[in-house]
């Protein structure tokens, strides 16, 4: 232990006469349409990160190293698409896709869409949809290992079903069952969470020992930790109690955890939750981002601990969008220090944190709503 505390000394040491982060901005795509939703998944096997992109009225996917452009769908509902998932969940190498639509967050009774992607076998041209059960107000999703290493596709709407304003029936977030064919046999529902309200976002993590994954969540009734029990049922922990609109998971060089959130709904807060024995201690990052709408948590730096990503669209209030990067700066995570690392030329819907050319140093990689492209922030720090 006496061993741990001094290397998570020199870590801040190292943290502090680091100097400045060095990102290196490479535009791949120009010709956005709102840039909804990102993921970083092989697409083809060739063991290399590729992006995926769920547009307004497209999935697509840029081929690492040269980003080609591979459109594996165009627009699946009369209103605009609104989330995607892609990970590989057979084992073969290649990630599988899915796909939430309809997005309209003011029909709380007849919105949303889900969709599994069945793959063509090269993975180009259109992938053929498969539609499943939905409620409305479908808004985010994800893949989660379960107990048995397999994998369930976990969706969550913004809303209750009916509700106004917010008010009304909670939302239900449900796990659907893969069937062994996935395009032709039955996917089965169960019930994830039905305790939230206008809820924006939630996050697959590896919270204990057990093999199956956990959720975090995060809305107006605060974020919490959701753990699958033996008999499927969740047992929910509450983190936080401010409205949360963004939320992933870091952790400190001591091993200990934290959880970072954007408040409210696109909001101006940028908080960091450190645990502090059964607590969690709030520490304020920033307080003027505009319209605050991604999050992303990875040792961008090397310091053995994660740093928190964070960038905003300013669309309401409206103002000037960018990507900000918060480095802790003491060994509890109390101080922080602020880079920007853009400002007006991308908007930004959505981040994701991952290493695109193998060198060990994850790569940010932003989409842009007002100015419709996405941005690699190669990581030359």
């Amino acid at each position: 232990m006496k061993a741990l505390k001094i290397l998570s000394s020199l870590l801040l040491i190292c943290t502090i006469q680091a100097g400045e982060p060095n990102f290196r901005q490479q535009e791949i795509d120009k010709e956005v349409g709102i840039g909804y939703g990102l993921q970083l998944a092989d697409m083809n096997g060739d063991g290399k990160t590729d992006v995926v992109l769920v547009d307004k009225d497209k999935v697509a996917w840029y081929q690492n190293p040269d980003w080609k452009k591979h459109q594996v769908s165009g627009h699946l509902t009369q209103r605009d698409h609104v989330c995607l998932a892609a990970r590989d969940i057979d084992g073969d190498g290649k990630a599988e896709l899915a796909v939430g639509g309809q997005w309209n967050p003011g029909d709380t009774v007849n919105s949303g869409a889900v969709f599994y992607l069945s793959p063509t076998a090269d993975r180009s041209g259109n992938w053929n949809p498969i539609k499943l059960y939905h409620e409305p107000t479908t808004h985010r999703m994800h893949w989660i290992k379960n107990p048995a290493g397999k994998f369930d596709l976990v969706v969550k709407p913004l809303f209750g079903k009916g509700n106004k304003g917010g008010r009304g029936d909670p939302l239900k977030m449900l796990a659907y069952t893969v069937p062994k064919n996935p395009a032709k046999g039955k996917w089965e529902t169960s019930l994830v969470s039905n305790f939230l309200h206008n809820s924006h976002n939630f996050e697959p993590v590896n919270w204990d020992k057990d093999p199956e994954e956990e959720l975090l969540v995060t809305g107006v009734e605060g974020t919490w930790l959701l753990d699958r029990q033996k008999d499927n049922s969740w047992s929910r922990r509450q983190i936080a109690k401010p409205f949360g609109g963004e939320v992933r998971e870091g952790s400190l060089p001591d091993g200990r955890r934290f959880v970072a959130t954007i408040e409210p709904r696109h909001g101006s807060v940028v908080a960091c939750y450190v645990a502090e024995g059964k607590e969690w201690k709030r520490h304020v990052l920033d307080t003027t981002l505009k319209d605050g709408h991604a999050l992303a948590t990875a040792d961008f730096l090397g310091l053995g601990g994660k740093q928190v990503a964070a960038g905003w669209r300013a669309m309401n209030p409206r103002g000037a969008p960018g990507l900000k990067l918060f480095v802790p700066q003491d060994k509890n995570y109390s101080k922080w220090k602020t880079y920007q690392l853009s400002k007006a030329e991308i908007a930004v819907e959505d981040i994701k944190a991952g290493d695109l050319n193998g060198d060990g140093k994850p790569e940010i990689v932003a989409a842009g709503r007002q100015t419709h492209n996405i941005i690699i922030f190669w990581n030359e720090s």
